[in-house]
């Protein structure tokens, strides 16, 4: 049973051109590797040769593996998303009942997710305790050290 993702313009683009990058750079070169391995004679006892079809295995599944996300990825359309429910691309403003502290996170998808930038995976304890949630509400997380109780400010899309 393939998975079904669901990605941004920006998230699909990315992933597909490091698709084209592994399969039009990296697997000339692993060839490369294996062409000049073999032309230094006896195979049986060539760890250099070994070693090349190994990293061209692992280099051909990674491969296969990005391809099977890519045919099951889904591209998002922003347009269609509805602002009062917190969603995948909705960019949600809280604040944390405990410290007052306010801070505002983009939910996307899981291969999308960053922190530095603010975007949090709907599939993390923090984004599945948003989603759904409305201006107004407040999302009760189970994170490992307890509880978090978080108020909906704002939701907006960017």
């Amino acid at each position: 049973m393939s998975k079904i993702s669901y990605y941004t313009e920006e998230g699909l683009k990315k992933l597909r051109d490091e698709l084209n990058q592994l399969k039009d750079v990296e697997r000339p070169k692993a060839s490369q590797a294996i062409a000049e391995a073999r032309d230094k004679g006896d195979l049986s006892e060539n760890a250099e040769y070994d070693a090349a079809k190994e990293a061209q295995g692992l280099l051909e599944m990674k491969i296969a593996k990005m391809e099977e996300t890519l045919s099951n990825a889904r591209l998002i359309d922003e347009s269609q998303l509805d602002t009062s429910k917190a969603l995948v691309l909705s960019t949600v403003k809280l604040k944390n009942q405990a410290n007052g502290m306010e801070m505002k996170y983009t939910l996307v998808a899981e291969s999308e997710a960053d922190l530095k930038s603010g975007k949090i995976s709907v599939t993390s304890p923090i984004g599945k305790g948003l989603l759904g949630k409305s201006v107004g509400d407040t999302a009760e997380i189970q994170v490992p050290n307890g509880i978090l109780k978080f108020d909906i400010l704002e939701i907006t899309r960017e």
